[in-house]
């Protein structure tokens, strides 16, 4: 008699060849089952797909993603279901360790963090990471599948969903410009969010997506358009808006060399996410590009206080920790300088 799968993998992929095989290599010891969703690959996915004995189903793309994942879900026999991008991979060392973690958890929904690598080039060894958490695993026949055309998410029945964090990492290639250019994912994805933008009574994540797509464009000035019509929309619709808007609307303010202007604001959203280790990082940027060294030093050491472990917030690796003490010094060594000046 078979035995059921723990736990099924479940992508939606076409044209993954680049990256289809590290990500299935991640998982090979960690799930039993692997559905793979095809929604018109024309080069080696399927070979590669196959050669890891996957599930293979193919799917008539209707610019759905949830819809693709659902079918996916379906699909899958195993009793936690975990989701990938084939542009992405588990930082795995010890498979058993962390299945026997899950065989120990009551919750029905994990939240794993994902490493969002940015950069020019695959192969630069600089690259900025930022950290957040996602719901990756969940168990299999709870009501739980996936909502929203683009930048689709999990959806369950609320009042039994429970949740807990699991520290095993995935790490994101997708954001890195040689990639996402290649693939041309912007120009599909603004496709999709334009559409879903003329719907009525549409989700206010829809503007901050087409936010986030100008923003990897360096299309700024749209890009600052759609993030204040998100927060304008969250506030409408009687909502404290993501804290995620405003780490996107104040590194704007960072890109545009327009520091001077942003010094009010971010005094307000710190007043709703007062432990935002980002928005402190950016005010003490603002407050350096200003010469106020001494408030700007306040910042940094109330970063290095709040540290980067926060499940429910998108951070720069290094605003609590290497980031946050080189500009601490920084300031020390501009004070310094400034009381010899005065001294003379």
């Amino acid at each position: 008699m078979e035995t059921k799968p723990m736990i099924s993998l479940c992508m939606i992929v076409k044209n993954e060849e680049t990256f289809l095989e590290k990500c299935l290599s991640s998982v090979k010891n960690f799930v039993e089952e692997i559905i793979i969703i095809d929604t018109g690959s024309t080069d080696s996915t399927i070979d590669i797909a196959q050669r890891f004995q996957a599930k293979i189903f193919h799917y008539k793309w209707d610019n759905h993603f949830a819809n693709a994942r659902n079918k996916g879900i379906a699909k899958a026999t195993g009793e936690w279901i975990l989701w990938l991008d084939a542009d992405e991979y588990l930082d795995i060392q010890d498979a058993e360790v962390y299945k026997e973690i899950i065989k120990n958890k009551d919750t029905n929904l994990l939240f794993l963090p994902i490493t969002n690598l940015t950069g020019d080039r695959i192969d630069d060894p600089n690259h900025n990471a930022h950290i957040h958490y996602q719901p990756r695993l969940f168990r299999n026949h709870q009501g739980i599948k996936f909502i929203n055309p683009i930048h689709e998410s999990l959806d369950g029945e609320r009042e039994n969903l429970t949740t807990d964090v699991l520290d095993l990492p995935i790490l994101h290639y997708g954001y890195i410009n040689e990639v996402s250019i290649e693939k041309d994912k912007s120009t599909r994805n603004k496709r999709i969010l334009k559409l879903e933008e003329k719907k009525e009574n549409h989700s206010p994540w829809v503007e901050y997506h087409l936010a986030s797509e100008y923003y990897r464009n360096k299309e700024y000035n749209q890009a600052f358009e759609y993030v204040n019509k998100s927060i304008f929309n969250f506030l409408l619709a009687g909502q404290k808006p993501p804290s995620i808007l405003y780490k996107l609307k104040y590194d704007m303010f960072i890109q545009t060399n327009s520091m001077n202007q942003a010094l009010p604001g971010i005094e307000k959203a710190l007043l709703l996410y007062p432990d935002y280790v980002d928005l402190h990082f950016y005010k003490g940027l603002f407050l350096f590009h200003q010469s106020d060294y001494e408030a700007a030093k306040t910042c940094f050491e109330k970063c290095l206080e709040l540290g980067e472990s926060h499940p429910s917030y998108l951070i720069l690796k290094g605003v609590g920790s290497f980031r946050a003490t080189h500009y601490k010094k920084t300031c020390l060594e501009k004070l310094e300088a400034s009381n010899k000046g005065e001294k003379k």
